[in-house]
């Protein structure tokens, strides 16, 4: 009798378990080691050479050392956290002079890294506008560039792409709350103890609603990525409570996932040295455990059925990586219809997809495997106007409210 009931007490704990609120750990065809790695930290400083003032201190920054050529030449070295690692090339610092005048700075990678983005200037660290490309000038293998600046005693910010830092999209979420139907929380804390922002977006109680989930900057550099998430993300909430959108749907948004890795210019891991996009498998980062997490734990408490993941992701093109039509998964019919409204919509002779089978542990096919949801990764290219990227997630999302209405 007695053993009887110890069989019973942990068939019952067994059975608790499986009933997780933690995400479940998954395999892939194509694992990938995610256990922590050494990175190199830049030296937060301040230069001052002859004629030309330069800092990195300050968020986002990324320049690890600047030396004098000449009286107008500056080398200014720009190099990756840790290796191996997807060479995106960030670069962010500020420059001023005594007197006004014309410098060139070259940036130089010299770690296998070619340039990737082209450069962004800035008076306040707010406002951005990119530079002339007559003022740019490749190196031959485009490990290198050189850029031809105006400076003087007012500070110049020079950037790969718009600064969207931690406090940045913290500033925004705060905003977003001002909205009834938006509730904001912490997710959880990255490795360096920096809040993982989540967005509740809901008409009414979110409880046993369908849910669309949405996150970005997995990636540092990823800025267009952010900005098009930003607009899709407005759009719902704008639009969402009066076409019935967030009455019938919960929306759940994490706007940046890798702060740690934004707030120190990171190319693309995070202080763990790892890229959080392979680590949706075992959890061994802080970051992707915490919000998958509560991913889980926030919908199975609330008897949420998950349809549909987003990732917003940048890269040299616009494109859509979707599931192979072979993946099972919820709404299958979805993927084609929504593209195809969204090309519609934006004016496009053709959509740029890119359908996968789920073989490596990313977050869209994490999507499917926990949840049996739909799962996409959605790429901005890096040099997208910004005016067309607004529009694209703005339709992006009346197209996918329309659909999942229909639903």
């Amino acid at each position: 009798m007695r053993n009887l009931i110890i069989i019973l007490l942990l068939l019952l704990v067994s059975c608790k378990g499986s009933n997780s609120l933690v995400a479940a750990k998954h395999t892939y065809p194509n694992p990938v080691d995610t256990t922590t790695k050494p990175i190199m930290l830049q030296k937060k400083q301040v230069y001052h050479l002859k004629g030309l003032s330069a800092t990195n201190d300050f968020p986002a920054a990324r320049l690890n050392s600047l030396v004098q050529n000449n009286d107008s030449t500056y080398t200014a070295s720009i190099w990756p956290e840790n290796f191996p690692i997807n060479p995106s090339p960030w670069y962010a610092f500020k420059l001023w002079s005594e007197t006004e005048r014309e410098v060139y700075i070259n940036l130089d990678y010299s770690n296998g890294a070619k340039h990737r983005y082209s450069p962004k200037t800035s008076r306040d660290g707010e406002n951005w506008s990119l530079l002339d490309s007559t003022l740019v000038q490749r190196g031959i293998d485009s490990t290198s560039a050189r850029l031809r600046l105006r400076v003087g005693k007012d500070t110049l910010w020079l950037a790969a792409q718009e600064i969207q830092d931690h406090r940045r999209v913290g500033t925004w979420v705060k905003q977003m709350a001002t909205n009834k139907n938006v509730t904001t929380s912490v997710a959880g804390k990255s490795a360096l103890g920096r809040d993982l922002y989540h967005l509740n977006i809901s008409k009414g109680a979110h409880q046993k609603k369908p849910t669309v989930m949405v996150i970005s900057r997995q990636h540092p550099p990823e800025v267009t990525g952010f900005l098009c998430m930003k607009a899709f993300v407005e759009t719902i909430i704008n639009e969402g409570a009066t076409n019935g959108f967030l009455e019938k749907y919960r929306v759940m948004v994490y706007p940046l996932m890798n702060p740690d890795g934004v707030d120190l210019g990171h190319y693309r891991h995070n202080t763990g040295g790892v890229d959080l996009n392979r680590d949706w498998s075992q959890y061994h980062q802080p970051e992707i455990k915490a919000v998958t997490s509560h991913m889980v734990r926030e919908t199975v408490t609330n008897k949420n059925e998950v349809l549909l993941g987003l990732d917003f992701h940048s890269t040299y093109r616009d494109v859509y990586y979707t599931p192979h039509e072979s993946v099972e998964r919820k709404i299958p019919e979805f993927t084609k219809a929504w593209l195809e409204k969204i090309r519609v919509a934006v004016g496009l002779e053709d959509i740029n997809e890119s359908p996968g089978k789920i073989n490596r542990p990313t977050s869209s096919g994490w999507y499917n495997q926990q949840f049996g949801a739909t799962g996409i990764t959605y790429e901005i290219g890096d040099d997208t106007p910004r005016e067309f990227i607004k529009i694209k997630g703005v339709e992006s999302a009346r197209a996918m409210m329309d659909l999942l209405l229909k639903n």
